[in-house]
């Protein structure tokens, strides 16, 4: 990074601080962080889209359906966490590559399962061997979102399901009795007022997804912990800035940085229930009332 790094061990003190917090593995580690942020950006609006696709199959009059979505809501619920990411991601990475492998290989090409191991021809490979590392860490990232959307969205579904069944029921058949057609009371009535009920459970499943994110490691993604272990970790003379065991330091680094995520969170979701219960036959929206009266 600076000129006077040209040779780490001949320099000290803050000069030898400088040039190790800049060198270009703690410039992939600063990049780690923004890999988490996207991974919260994409997961938290897909997550909720998967909760609510399923929240209402859960609700239909169409019994396979409302069948489909009580089932998507138990069977995630219902499987810890680190045992459905780990099984999932290889699951659906050998999905892709086996339709692949359907497309691409030449005829009598054998079956990609071979005992216990899973072999498709290298045209087949997601993504190709020659690919870039870029690549490998974009397909990665892309099987850790959708691993994290269906979790969380089963999740966000069980509690979307319930913030629907607290929306009261006079209120729907009011709307029918004006005239309003299902569809109509759905988006009209029900939705609107669904999320005061709602937000204390999502808030909750946010807080779990951040302190989530360092289950990236699992899946392939080299994160914040990947690089904060790997940093920290006893360094010998062999590489180019030794130091002690430093693991402490970056995990207290990395435990301010949840602590300050799920801060600031705590004040964006309690500023976004304040505005949710303004007008609501809710205890929250009733203490407004009183408050500017």
């Amino acid at each position: 990074m600076f000129t006077f790094c040209a040779d780490p061990k001949s320099i000290e003190g803050l000069q030898w601080l400088g040039c190790y917090l800049t060198s270009g593995k703690h410039l992939d580690f600063y990049m780690s962080f923004l890999t988490v942020l996207a991974l919260l950006a994409i997961t938290a609006p897909s997550a909720l889209l998967f909760g609510f696709g399923g929240a209402t199959a859960a609700r239909s009059h169409f019994l396979p359906l409302r069948l489909f979505g009580k089932i998507y809501i138990a069977m995630v619920r219902g499987v810890p966490d680190i045992i459905f990411f780990l099984f999932f991601v290889i699951a659906l990475d050998q999905m892709i590559e086996y339709v692949k492998f359907l497309a691409v290989c030449p005829p009598g090409t054998p079956s990609p399962w071979q005992g216990l191991e899973f072999r498709v021809c290298p045209e087949a490979k997601v993504p190709l061997s020659a690919s870039s590392a870029g690549w490998h860490d974009a397909y990665g990232f892309l099987l850790a979102v959708i691993t994290f959307a269906i979790v969380f969205g089963a999740f966000a579904a069980n509690v979307l399901y319930g913030a629907m069944q607290a929306v009261p029921h006079a209120q729907l058949e009011t709307a029918e009795a004006y005239g309003m057609s299902h569809g109509q009371v759905f988006r009209r009535v029900l939705i609107p007022q669904m999320w005061v009920y709602a937000l204390p459970g999502l808030s909750n499943l946010w807080m779990i997804l951040i302190k989530a994110t360092p289950l990236l490691f699992l899946l392939g993604v080299e994160d914040i912990v990947y690089y904060a272990r790997e940093l920290g970790g006893l360094k010998t003379q062999a590489y180019e800035y030794p130091h002690g065991d430093w693991r402490l330091y970056y995990f207290l680094f990395l435990m301010v940085f949840y602590l300050c995520m799920t801060r600031v969170s705590e004040i964006g979701l309690g500023r976004l229930a304040r505005r949710l219960s303004r007008g609501q036959a809710t205890a929250a929206g009733e203490a407004l009332r009183r408050a500017a009266a």
